[in-house]
């Protein structure tokens, strides 16, 4: 487990490569939710996600052989655009493996930034490639099963701590849990009276399935939101969501593509479904917590074209 001052020691190492992203009241999703609402707005961060973080503090831990042997990730977007840029950065090449079903943008920024992008067919084979990958000697950034990486996460958590006003309860999107684990550690340490709260969608159940089974399983991946479609936890995130978080609610992708339209509408911005699934998450919190509820929103990224959320909209009977 991860305490304080790892996230600390991650927020001191990253100071300068990546953003301290704006944590503010947002009016519109106070309105639309009937309860004080505050945004931590990481899809304003370098690459457009808090993953530049982890990134960062990763690659800059690395010693001399390891940087030199070139660096490794497997990820559904996000991460890969985020280790491909700060790589780039860092003068380190960067290997990306990635499904095909990842967004075509998000496969296209990673080679726009250098690196080399390997694709597979679905999100099970890219983690059994960089296995492969590292074992012939490449140098792993796990996106989710690596202390470092959660530290260096959970400075959202520190910055939402330090920035926003009075909470009662925080939620956080989960893929493989890399987010919510550190924001947990680092909400738990600052603010221990706040509840943490993860988000799901329908086909992308890695942690929730975790919790009921007692310990990571594999899970059928199926949801449209890749940046969430882990196929299993790790037992470090496990460890954490278990002991820290107050639930992991799932939602359907309708709904996800429903909450980046309401996000863009009511707080104008631009989202992707993995930061869309917090808004019928969020209205999930506020019917358990009352009217007394203050809800703070990690908005974990932005990546998706206009195309694919229209064409998403559009498939749902949205537009």
């Amino acid at each position: 487990m991860i305490d304080l001052s790892d996230i600390e020691t991650a927020a001191q190492r990253i100071a300068g490569h990546v953003v301290r992203t704006p944590t503010v009241p947002s009016p519109g999703l106070s309105a639309l939710l009937g309860v004080p609402v505050t945004a931590k707005l990481e899809l304003l961060q370098r690459t457009g996600s808090f993953k530049a973080r982890g990134a960062s503090a990763k690659l800059l831990s690395l010693g001399e052989a390891e940087r030199a042997a070139g660096v490794v990730a497997v990820s559904g977007g996000n991460h890969g655009i985020a280790l491909a840029v700060m790589a780039a950065a860092l003068d380190v090449k960067a290997t990306v493996v990635m499904p095909r079903t990842a967004p075509a943008r998000s496969i296209a920024l990673a080679e726009d930034a250098g690196a080399s992008v390997r694709l597979t067919d679905g999100m099970d084979s890219a983690f059994r490639m960089v296995t492969r990958l590292r074992d012939e000697g490449l140098t792993l950034v796990h996106p989710f099963d690596d202390s470092v990486v959660i530290a260096g996460q959970g400075t959202v958590g520190l910055e939402l701590a330090d920035d926003a006003g009075e909470l009662t309860d925080v939620v956080v999107s989960v893929g493989g849990g890399g987010l919510i684990a550190g924001v947990a550690a680092a909400l738990r340490a600052r603010r221990p009276g706040v509840r943490v709260w993860g988000v799901e969608t329908a086909g992308a159940e890695a942690m929730s399935g975790a919790l009921a089974a007692g310990g990571p399983v594999p899970v059928p991946l199926s949801s449209l939101v890749t940046t969430l479609s882990a196929p299993s936890v790790s037992q470090l995130t496990y460890d954490h969501v278990s002991a820290l978080v107050e639930e992991v609610l799932v939602v359907p992708d309708r709904d996800a593509v429903q909450g980046c339209l309401d996000l863009a509408e009511h707080a104008k911005v631009w989202a992707e479904p993995a930061a869309g699934c917090l808004l019928p998450a969020a209205r999930q919190v506020v019917e358990r917590a009352g009217a007394g509820a203050r809800i703070g929103l990690v908005v974990c990224g932005g990546n998706t074209a206009p195309g694919e959320l229209t064409g998403w909209a559009g498939r749902f009977g949205l537009l």
